[in-house]
C-alpha cells in the first residue's frame, strides 16, 4: 500500500512534529485544522465563527491538494473550546458539508493549539466515491 504525505502552503503549516494529511491508500487521514490564516499564520479573527470558517477553507485546501474535496470527508472530530459554541460552529459546518453528511464526534477540548476556539480533522476518501 502506497503512503504520500500531503502538504500545501494553501492552508497553514504544521506547528509541530506531523503532517497536514497522510494519504494511505484510498484515505486520506487529515490532521487537525485550526482557524489560521495560512498567509498570516495568526488566527482569522478572535470569534469562533471566524475561526470556523478559516478551518473549514484550510480543509477543503488540504482536501484539494491530495485530490479530494469536502463531498468526500466520510468522518469529522470537532474540537471545541466551549460546548456553548457548538451551535454557531454547527451553522458554518453546514455551509460547507451537505448530504450525505460525514459521520461526526464533537468534544470539548481545553488548551487548543494556539488558543483555537475550534478545531476539526478529517477523514475522507480519495477517487472516485459512489453512493448506495
Amino acid at each position: 500500500m502506497l503512503r504520500k504525505i500531503i502538504a500545501t502552503t494553501s492552508a497553514p503549516a504544521a506547528v509541530g512534529p506531523y503532517s497536514q494529511a497522510v494519504q494511505l491508500g484510498q484515505t486520506l487521514y487529515m490532521s487537525g485544522q485550526i482557524g489560521l490564516n495560512p498567509a498570516t499564520m495568526q488566527m482569522a479573527g478572535p470569534d469562533v465563527e471566524s475561526q470556523a470558517e478559516q478551518v473549514l477553507i484550510n480543509m477543503a485546501a488540504v482536501l484539494k491538494a491530495a485530490g479530494s474535496d469536502m463531498s468526500k470527508v466520510v468522518k469529522t472530530t470537532v474540537l471545541l473550546a466551549d460546548m456553548n459554541d457548538f451551535a454557531r460552529v454547527n451553522a458554518i459546518y453546514a455551509k460547507h458539508f451537505s448530504e450525505p453528511f460525514p459521520a461526526r464526534a464533537c468534544y470539548q477540548a481545553a488548551g487548543l493549539p494556539k488558543q483555537a476556539l475550534v478545531e476539526i480533522e478529517a477523514v475522507a476518501a480519495v477517487g472516485d466515491v459512489k453512493d448506495e
